[in-house]
């Protein structure tokens, strides 16, 4: 349940989003159609406002992890086309039809077993199939020509199926070392000079593929991450396109005290007032993905750096003040306040992480404003 009834907000930029995919779609070769790829509830986005917002600004379909996702975007009143990128049970295969979706395919084991299933489903509507290609993830797909020509084979000849598109997923595609990339498009090429047929979608790009590789192999990239403006390979490499961030964190002070030196905060009394001190008391927490790493960390208070002392509990925090602040005082945890940004990036490089889960782990209690 989102808390609204509190200060803790992430506030999505709309324009932000459309200057993204406005970028993308200027950079990628010309006629190359653009999936947003808005799996985890849009990166921790939004996904209904977020694909409402891409579909308008140019998109040609989505792509989303899981089969609920698809089916979460459709009832919304989403009509382009969807893409599951995992693989869903094929008990399911009715739930594909019936709310047009496309799926993946990777085992053979999954193809024998979804003959079957189609057999006795009343609804002959073909499911549209994208083949999955492993060329060096070690993830999910077929991992040699043979393999491929023989799935393609059986889902042309079966009634109740088609192929709709074929692809593969880099590994390093954000590394600046493109020896392991190019081992992968180079399979992946091969595969497809070696097709009886081409199906309508091949793709292997995904946004650090298509900022930073010349990829003319297919006609369709999965953009992701640059949607949100974050750059994939957080500072390896240069955003080449100029992203925008389009995701604040922003929350409030509900308390300000002084306390004596010598105070203790927080559980397991970790932290111990130097002297005394202004303490701040801000509504967010573990349980809204505001990890217990962040202790000592640094938000933002009148553009001023304020550390995180004690331990983050489940939610709340505290956080040293330079000096007393009103209650309702805005805090930013990400994002601009005054001459200084905190950014995703720097939390990753915190948290020894990736600046992806950053936004992935703010959790749906975290009310999303779109402004």
């Amino acid at each position: 349940m989102e808390s609204i009834h509190r200060p803790t907000r992430v506030i999505v930029s709309p324009q932000a989003i459309k200057n993204n995919i406005e970028k993308e779609l200027a950079h990628i070769p010309k006629g190359m159609e653009v999936f947003a790829v808005i799996k985890a509830n849009a990166y921790g986005h939004g996904a209904i406002p977020v694909a409402n917002i891409a579909a308008n600004f140019g998109v040609s379909g989505f792509g989303v992890a899981t089969l609920d996702e698809a089916i979460q975007l459709r009832e919304a009143g989403i009509t382009l086309p969807i893409l599951v990128l995992a693989s869903v049970s094929v008990e399911y295969l009715h739930l594909l039809q019936s709310y047009h979706l496309s799926a993946t395919i990777a085992t053979m084991e999954w193809w024998e077993k979804a003959q079957r299933y189609m057999a006795i489903l009343p609804d002959k509507t073909p499911v549209q199939l994208h083949i999955k290609v492993d060329t060096g993830m070690g993830r999910l797909g077929f991992g040699t020509l043979d393999e491929t020509k023989e799935i393609l084979e059986a889902i042309e000849q079966t009634p109740g199926f088609a192929v709709e598109g074929i692809f593969t997923h880099f590994a390093t595609a954000d590394d600046p070392d493109f020896t392991y990339y190019d081992e992968q498009k180079a399979k992946f090429e091969y595969i497809l000079a070696n097709l009886p047929k081409k199906p309508r979608y091949i793709h292997m790009s995904n946004t650090a593929s298509s900022i930073w590789h010349d990829d003319t192999t297919g006609n369709m990239v999965r953009f992701g991450i640059g949607i949100y403006g974050l750059n994939p390979s957080g500072r390896a490499m240069n955003d080449e396109l100029g992203l925008i961030p389009a995701m604040r964190l922003e929350s409030r002070i509900i308390q300000c005290k002084q306390v004596p030196k010598d105070t203790k905060i927080g559980y397991g009394a970790t932290y111990s007032a130097s002297e005394s001190e202004w303490i701040g008391t801000v509504p967010i927490g573990y349980a809204d993905g505001w990890t217990r790493r962040m202790q000592g960390f640094k938000v933002l208070v009148n553009g001023k750096r304020c550390e995180i002392v004690g331990r983050v509990c489940m939610d709340q925090m505290m956080i040293r003040l330079p000096e007393f602040v009103a209650e309702g005082t805005k805090v930013t945890l990400i994002g601009k306040d005054g001459d200084d940004e905190i950014t995703m990036q720097e939390i990753a490089e915190y948290m020894g992480t990736i600046n992806y889960e950053v936004a992935c782990l703010i959790s749906d209690r975290v009310p999303r404003i779109y402004e």
